[in-house]
C-alpha cells in the first residue's frame, strides 16, 4: 500500500488476507481523491474475476464483508455494481466476470479510475492489457481529474510460464510492482513442513490452520497455495499415467538420418511438434511451436520459420494434421491444410482422428523400452507438453458425490493443442495400429510419402 506503482500485484498463500488489502487499498484510494468543482471525491473502480460463479461467490462476498450492500445504492445484476456515497465520498465500484461476452465488451468502453483483477492467475494478460488504458479517465480533467490510478492484482501464485511470472521475475517493467507474501509453512533443515514465523495475517486465522491445510495434500498443491511458490497444481486425472518426469525428460541432439515428423493442430491457439523416430523405435520430441490468437496464415509463416531455422537440412518424413483442417471455414474458402501447402508446407490430415487410437499412439511410446531406454524422450524446453504430461493435460473431474469421476476427453486448454498436435505426429508415424483391425490397417494411409517428396522437392 506504500508503493505509488501504476500496477501492483500481491502474490502469496491461501489466507493471507491479499483480497482484503486490495479491498482497503481502493477504498483508501477513493478517500484520498480530490474534491472536484462540486465537492465531492468521485471515483469509479471496476473489480475483473474469471467468471461469474467466482465473481459472485467469492470476490463480491469478500467486498459486502467491508462494505454491506446495505451502504449506499447495490444493484446485483447486469453487472453487479456498487454506488456509495457519503458526504463527500462518491465510490462506485462494478463487477465484470469473463465468461460474460457483455461485460468483456463493457470493459472496452469504461472509463473509470483504478482496477483490481482478483486472483489474476486465471486472467488473460489480454485483459491487463486493456485495464491499463481504461484507467485514469474517471473523474474527467474538467472535473479536477484522478488524484491517484493504477492497476492492483492479487493471486495465488501462477505457473512459471505464466504471464504474471515473466512480468514479476524476468522483465520487471519500470512502474509495476510485485509483491511476495511470506507462505504459511515452509521447510526445516531436515526437509519437514513446519509453520513460517514470517507468515502473515495468522493472528485472523484459526490456531492451526496451515498445518491442517496441508493434511491429505500432495506437495505440488502445498508448495501453491501453502508454501505461496510458483508451481502447477494438477486438477483431474492426468490423460498419461505412465509419464515419469525424470525419466521422459533428458536433453539430446538430433539425428540428421533419422528425419522429422512434425504434429499440427489448428484453430486460433495452433500448435506443432518436432519429433524423431528411431530405426528401432524410440521417439524423440525436440521442439514445440505453441501460439495464442493466431490464424492459420500467420502461424503458416511461423511453422516455416522454425523449421528453417531449426531443421535446415533434414528430411520431413511427415506433416501430419488435425484431420478438421482439411474442411473450410465460413469466412476462408481455403482450408487450414492448403494455407499451410500455399506456403510451401506439404501438409496431410493425420489418418485418423479417433481419440483412442491417438492417446494410445503415445501412451505405448511411454510403456516402451528400446535398448534399455525409454521409448518416449521429450526435450526440456518443450516447457507446455512437459506441464502437460504432468497433469495439465488430463481428464476434467465431474462434480458427482461419491466416487471421483472424470469426463471421456482430455479437457480443452492451452496444454491440450500442443498434445493433440503430438498424437497426429505419432499416428502417422505408425503408433497405434495395434487398435485398428487388420482390414483397417490395409487401407490406412500411416504413412505419408508423398508429403515428403513434395516438401523437399519445394525446398530444393
Amino acid at each position: 500500500m506504500q508503493s505509488e506503482a501504476f500496477v501492483r500485484g500481491i502474490r502469496g498463500p491461501v489466507g493471507s488476507g491479499k483480497t482484503t488489502a486490495c479491498i482497503f487499498e481502493m477504498i483508501r484510494r477513493a478517500a484520498e481523491q480530490r474534491p472536484g468543482p462540486d465537492g465531492r471525491r468521485k471515483t469509479r473502480w471496476v473489480v475483473i474475476r474469471n467468471t461469474y460463479t467466482e465473481l459472485k461467490t467469492t470476490t463480491i462476498k469478500s467486498w459486502h464483508q467491508w462494505m454491506p450492500s446495505s451502504i449506499g445504492m447495490w444493484k446485483g445484476e447486469g453487472p453487479p455494481t456498487h454506488h456509495i456515497i457519503d458526504g463527500t465520498f462518491d465510490m462506485e465500484v462494478i463487477f465484470l466476470a469473463l465468461d460474460r461476452p457483455d461485460d468483456i465488451k463493457k470493459l472496452l468502453s469504461l472509463e473509470v479510475t483504478g482496477g483490481w483483477i482478483n486472483e489474476a492467475r486465471e486472467v488473460p494478460k489480454a485483459v491487463l492489457d486493456a485495464l491499463t488504458g481504461r484507467v485514469g479517465r474517471f473523474p474527467s480533467a474538467l472535473e479536477g481529474g484522478a488524484s491517484w490510478f493504477g492497476v492492483l492484482m492479487d493471486t495465488n501464485p501462477p505457473d512459471s510460464d505464466h504471464w504474471w511470472y515473466r512480468l514479476a521475475e524476468e522483465e520487471r517493467p519500470s512502474d509495476f510492482a510485485f509483491f511476495a507474501q511470506p507462505g504459511g509453512m515452509m521447510l526445516s533443515d531436515d526437509g519437514k513442513l513446519i509453520p513460517n514465523p514470517g507468515a502473515e495475517n495468522v493472528e485472523n486465522l484459526p490456531p492451526g490452520y496451515y498445518q491442517r491445510l496441508c493434511q491429505g495434500k500432495d506437495a505440488d498443491w502445498i508448495l501453491v497455495y501453502v508454501r505461496a511458490q510458483y508451481g502447477f497444481v494438477k486438477d483431474g486425472k492426468p490423460v498419461y499415467s505412465d509419464f515419469v518426469d525424470s525419466v521422459h525428460v533428458r536433453a539430446f541432439d538430433l539425428v540428421p538420418e533419422w528425419g522429422l515428423r512434425i504434429g499440427v493442430d489448428f484453430g486460433l491457439t495452433p500448435a506443432a511438434t518436432f519429433s524423431q523416430r528411431s530405426p528401432l523405435g524410440q521417439w524423440r520430441t525436440h521442439r514445440e511451436l505453441v501460439a495464442q490468437d493466431m490464424g492459420a496464415v500467420r502461424f503458416a509463416e511461423e511453422l516455416k520459420r522454425v523449421m528453417a531455422q531449426h531443421y535446415q537440412g533434414i528430411r520431413i518424413d511427415s506433416i501430419a494434421c488435425d484431420p478438421a483442417g482439411d474442411g473450410r471455414a465460413q469466412t476462408d474458402e481455403r482450408t487450414p491444410i492448403q494455407i499451410l501447402r500455399a506456403a510451401n508446407i506439404q501438409a496431410e490430415p493425420a489418418p485418423t482422428n479417433d481419440l483412442t487410437q491417438r492417446l494410445e499412439a503415445v501412451s505405448v511410446c511411454l510403456r516402451r523400452l528400446v535398448d534399455g531406454q525409454p521409448g518416449f524422450l521429450l526435450h526440456p524446453q518443450c516447457t507446455v507438453l512437459r506441464k502437460g504430461f504432468g497433469g495439465g493435460y488430463a481428464f476434467k473431474r465431474v462434480q458427482v458425490s461419491g466416487d471421483e469421476r472424470y469426463r471421456d476427453e482430455p479437457n480443452k486448454n492451452r496444454y491440450s493443442h500442443p498434445h493433440d498436435a503430438l498424437q497426429y505426429s505419432f499416428i502417422a508415424g505408425g503408433e497405434g495400429l495395434a487398435l485398428i483391425s487388420a482390414p483397417e490397417r490395409d487401407t490406412t494411409p500411416v504413412v505419408i510419402p508423398q508429403t515428403v517428396n513434395h516438401w523437399n522437392q519445394g525446398r530444393r
